[in-house]
């Protein structure tokens, strides 16, 4: 087992074809934090995130065991791209346009894992409640450029790639999506 956390993605992949499910388990550990957090940045929903994300895994699978996955790119950024889909189509299926809200101590469990003060626990909460909610007032494609950007750790390349777009248009994304944050940081007075 430990051979095979050193192991890169593609031999991982490999393994598991052949037969070894512990290297699958690997695959899922070594991503399953990234995944899961940009699914649940999109939609918001524990419980939905936690379905998507079984279902990003399922289809992952499907791929590897039908050998239409190739090595095109890095494994994670395929990934996120299907989580990604998945997103999307559940939002056209149910044709939601509104995000569905959680709570903000869901949130802030989310992307935080350290303990803190009291003090520095509610701030800290507060601040992310903040900037979620001015996150969650953009539009959309400004928004998943955010996500994919800062909570996946996608370069613009790999977001052009995800969303089918043009870098350019991932950059304008971003740009536009950080003049709405700061206009909006400016109009609630909130300072970082």
């Amino acid at each position: 087992m430990n051979s095979l956390m050193q192991a890169l993605d593609t031999e991982l992949i490999r393994l598991f074809q052949s037969g070894n499910q512990s290297a699958l388990e690997v695959l899922i550990n070594r991503y399953k934090d990234k995944i899961y957090s940009s699914i649940f940045f999109l939609v918001k929903d524990k419980q939905l995130s936690e379905d998507l994300f079984q279902d990003v895994f399922i289809k992952i699978i499907d791929f590897i065991n039908n050998n239409r996955y190739n090595e095109e790119g890095k494994f994670i950024h395929w990934a996120l791209r299907i989580a990604h889909n998945l997103c999307v189509d559940y939002f056209r299926k149910t044709k939601r346009t509104k995000i569905i809200n959680t709570s903000q101590e869901e949130v802030f469990e989310a992307f935080t894992s350290t303990a803190e003060s009291a003090d520095g626990f509610i701030t800290k909460g507060q601040t992310n409640a903040k900037i979620h909610k001015m996150i969650e007032q953009l539009p959309e494609e400004q928004r998943e450029v955010i996500v994919l950007r800062h909570f996946a750790d996608m370069s613009f390349k790999e977001i052009a790639e995800t969303t089918n777009t043009s870098v350019n248009t991932a950059l304008g994304r971003m740009r536009y999506a950080l003049i709405n944050l700061r206009k909006m940081m400016t109009e609630n007075q909130l300072a970082l």
